[in-house]
């Protein structure tokens, strides 16, 4: 029994983090059977790894190639390698932060076995209510609006293969679909829907590499992008968007047996990542060039195959997967509101959980713009949510000598040290401020009114061809 008590702490040393959970969660799993241990209780590296990469690249996957339609193939590709990299770092700054913050809090003696840590606690432990209620609002509203982009995708693709039914009416199915993943207790559960996850995207990615290289260039394709700033600039925030799925970074880290081995693990998945995204938007791209202004869904421009009815379809597991991951923080959140976050009974969570659903599924219907809601989301919400907030908190929290010379995890070596490292975060304050935030804003805002002026709220078919007779 001794041998799974917290140790004690020594400074920058995470031994408090290297509690035998693995050990407890072992004992529970054996009672439930070796196949739930298999595919139910995750809390591995590799767990870790599957989530970031399948989480990160979802829907997104289908937009890309209306962004590059925006950017040019030059500046789509050079945004996606920077964003890429930009959204690795934040993700190591809040990694960083969720460590310090566990290591504080178990220092005093907390217990966190039945109780799941979240980015505005970290927030609250570290800075204070502000910092907690600046941290809440953005992060919240992040993932109500990334779920939503979840139904609406689902209603857009599924169309592909049944248009018997407008996207209005799928996307009401769909909603009560997702509804059932208030089921899933955390992020320990997504072990197996993760590995599948990443197959799914992984196969939808080549598919769309390897349909356009064969279906080959429209006659008299065009590739004029970039012709204008707004355009340019809504394409840049759906690649921002693209590699701002973090926001769920604490929630996987709490779901790990050892969190500090984290660090590099959101890197590794974005290197895996850009191999899907790269070649699929260029190839897309390459085929349809402006025929992609007006068609933000790739799929609607590839013809009918087995093939891509099977991308379809596994798009829409992943999208399924891909709800539960953005909308679980969100149930954890109205979870300890109302106080249930402590109970273990699956049953009453997720009945309490459910009116957690409903503005997702009327949100879904009022606004159903496939690709253009990404990128306002992206450049309102993401460029807070795990851009500028993560890098001002960092370095807040590490302002002061003494909690510098205390910290527990130190800055890379080959930044040079604070200063190295203080120089990246103010970089990337500044650029997505300036750039995600000011530019990007001004740019989706404008096409997303014009959205609104040209369908209307509640459309029923967004961008649908005319229906047959």
């Amino acid at each position: 029994m001794a041998s799974e008590k917290v140790e004690t702490v020594i400074a920058g040393n995470y031994v408090e983090m290297e509690r035998e959970e693995g050990v407890d969660g072992a004992k529970s799993t054996n009672q439930m059977g070796k196949l739930s241990k298999i595919f139910w209780h995750g809390g591995s590296v590799y767990d870790a790894w599957f989530s970031c990469a399948s989480n990160q690249v979802a829907q997104v996957l289908l937009t890309l190639p209306y962004s590059f339609s925006q950017l040019g193939m030059l500046s789509g590709i050079l945004f996606q390698l920077f964003y890429g990299l930009m959204g690795s770092w934040t993700a190591y700054l809040i990694s960083v932060l969720y460590v310090e913050y566990r290591t504080r809090k178990e220092r005093e003696k907390v217990d966190f076995r039945n109780h799941v840590i979240q980015w505005f606690e970290v927030l609250d432990g570290l800075l204070g209510k502000h910092w907690r209620n600046i941290g809440l609002f953005f992060n919240c509203t992040f993932l109500l609006f990334g779920s939503v982009i979840q139904l609406i995708a689902c209603a857009s693709n599924i169309y592909y293969i049944n248009d018997n039914l407008d996207k209005r009416t799928w996307t009401y199915i769909f909603g009560a679909c997702c509804a059932t993943t208030v089921f899933i207790p955390s992020f320990h559960n997504y072990r197996i829907w993760s590995f599948l996850g990443l197959i799914m995207t992984t196969y939808t990615a080549w598919y769309l590499t390897i349909a356009s290289l064969i279906h080959g260039q429209v006659e008299g394709v065009k590739h004029s992008g970039p012709t204008k700033l707004v355009l340019y600039f809504t394409g840049a925030t759906n690649i921002l968007y693209t590699f701002g799925g973090h926001a769920v970074t604490v929630e996987i880290m709490h779901a790990m047996w050892k969190p500090q081995k984290f660090k590099l693990i959101y890197l590794v998945a974005t290197i895996y990542v850009l191999t899907l995204t790269l070649p699929s938007a260029s190839a897309v791209y390459w085929a349809f060039g402006d025929h992609l202004l007006t068609h933000a869904n790739a799929f609607s421009l590839l013809p009918r195959s087995g093939f891509r009815d099977t991308a379809i379809v596994l798009m829409l597991i992943h999208q399924f997967i891909t709800f539960g991951f953005a909308c679980t923080p969100l149930y954890f959140v109205w979870e300890k509101f109302i106080g249930v976050h402590d109970t273990k009974s699956v049953l009453k969570r997720a009945l309490t959980r459910l009116p957690v659903v409903i503005p997702i599924w009327f949100l879904a219907i009022i606004f159903p713009f496939f690709g253009p809601i990404n990128s306002t989301v992206g450049s309102l919400l993401v460029s807070f949510t795990v851009y500028i907030i993560p890098a001002l908190a960092h370095m807040v929290t590490f302002s002061s000598p003494a909690s510098r010379e205390n910290a527990v995890e130190r800055p890379p070596s080959f930044l040079g040290g604070w200063t190295g490292l203080y120089s990246v975060n103010m970089f990337v304050v500044v650029w997505v401020l300036v750039v995600g935030f000011g530019f990007g804003g001004w740019a989706s805002t404008l096409n997303f009114v014009q959205q609104v002026n040209t369908f209307g709220l509640f459309t029923k078919c967004y961008q649908c061809p005319p229906h047959k007779a």
